[in-house]
């Protein structure tokens, strides 16, 4: 087997730039993508790839990137492969102006950002920082995110795509590229066209620590409570008024305190109110549940709505709507059919010197849509902690392990066919 040598440099280099092009989707936005910005770097990455040779490479209406890379086997029954990021940055937290540093040689001092010394990374608070001695490592300056959530797989994938084009010798089936709009308000696939992208298995490279594979999401509904109160002049209001705002608030009070997300971990589920407005007449609350059992998923909907139906009792003169939508459900039902996704991956980490361990993600990824419409894709590490936030940091040294996994990656399924 080849030695391989990815071009760290170059692989901090691309993140770089990546992380400075804003690409913040917008939840509130009804254009597909959210935001324009969004296909800046878009058009960045498709030029980047017409220049590798990939002479498919474009960007279409809707700011997906496609890209193939032609096989170098003369083996035809090998699976196309594809490599999926996406490319916006989280609305949680500002990602214009992003000033990436790089702490060189990382010693386990904390880390103070610069336009924000109140922004400060400790060791006992980000615990993958005790494997990062030695390493460089990449954070913002302390006033926006880093954007490694998901421009690590951006740029990961876009340094395995040139070390596979710069290498042809080394054996592989077609592999695709795929660059997806606004992830991280849940509409990442919602116009991603399969059929032209052509793909048998997926891969989205969107996880966090070293080594991680992972096979199973939460299953997610989302759901809406609009209360319709009574409204009375505020110094008449006796025996009158019933305010939707101060009902909403009774419910959200009401509902399980060990079912929200500061109380549980691991493999329990939630229900989590994530937005409010209203008035004494009207008051409405946006709530996402989550659980990685579709039958305890269901029950945390019953909850909500028995509590609901419990507090409405005392207000005969309100009335309410409860809507509860699928989101997404756990794609580990769909990965379970095609062990050699996972195999082949877990073999794949092992070639690039990593111990490989399998992890269920506390959210959803493209990968969980894209198993149910047709693509099996598990989810793996780019080397990215903290996400959303001001102290998100990316070590160079797991982003180099992440580019040498996709490239094993794309031989493994060349070898095994």
């Amino acid at each position: 087997m080849q030695d391989m040598k990815i071009n760290a440099v170059s692989t901090t280099k691309r993140f770089m730039e990546y992380v400075k092009i804003d690409t913040q989707s917008d939840v509130l936005s009804a254009t597909i993508p959210s935001t324009a910005k969004q296909k800046n770097l878009g058009k960045l990455l498709v030029a980047e790839l017409l220049e590798l040779g990939l002479a498919d490479a474009h960007l279409d209406e809707y700011g997906y990137v496609y890209a193939t890379i032609p096989a170098t086997t003369d083996k035809q029954n090998v699976p196309v492969i594809c490599f999926c990021s996406h490319m916006d940055t989280s609305p949680d937290c500002s990602g214009e102006n992003v000033k990436p540093i790089i702490h060189q040689n990382y010693q386990g001092q904390d880390l103070v950002l610069p336009d924000d010394p109140s922004v400060v990374l400790r060791m006992n608070e980000h615990k993958d920082l005790k494997n990062q001695i030695g390493n460089d490592i990449i954070t913002a300056s302390g006033t926006t995110l880093l954007g490694a959530d998901n421009k690590a797989g951006v740029a990961e994938i876009m340094e395995a795509a040139t070390y596979l084009v710069q290498n042809p010798q080394l054996k592989h089936g077609v592999i695709k590229i795929l660059f997806t709009p606004d992830e991280e308000i849940g509409r990442g696939v919602d116009k991603a066209d399969l059929k032209k992208l052509g793909a048998d298995f997926a891969y989205t490279i969107d996880g966090e620590t070293l080594g991680s594979i992972e096979d199973e999401t939460f299953s997610a509904d989302g759901a809406k409570l609009v209360i319709h109160g009574v409204s009375a002049h505020p110094g008449f209001a006796k025996g009158k008024m019933e305010s939707a705002i101060k009902i909403l608030a009774e419910i959200i009070n009401a509902l399980p305190k060990n079912l929200t997300p500061e109380t549980t971990a691991k493999k329990e589920g939630f229900i989590h109110p994530v937005s409010i407005n209203g008035s004494v007449e009207q008051a409405e609350a946006n709530f996402i549940l989550r659980d990685f059992d579709n039958a305890l998923l269901k029950a945390h909907g019953t909850t909500l709505e028995q509590t609901v139906k419990n507090v409405m009792e005392r207000y005969p003169k309100s009335s309410y709507t409860l809507t509860i939508k699928e989101q997404y459900r756990n794609m580990k039902e769909v990965l379970d059919q095609y062990p050699q996704i996972m195999a082949n991956g877990i073999e794949a980490l092992k070639r690039a010197g990593l111990n490989p361990v399998t992890r269920s993600i506390r959210g959803g990824t493209d990968g969980s849509r894209l198993s149910f419409m047709g693509l099996p894709c598990p989810n793996i590490f780019t080397g990215g902690h903290a996400f959303h936030g001001k102290q998100e940091w990316v070590a160079v040294q797991d982003m180099v392990k992440a580019v040498e996994t996709i490239v094993h990656l794309a031989q493994v399924w060349e070898e095994r066919s």
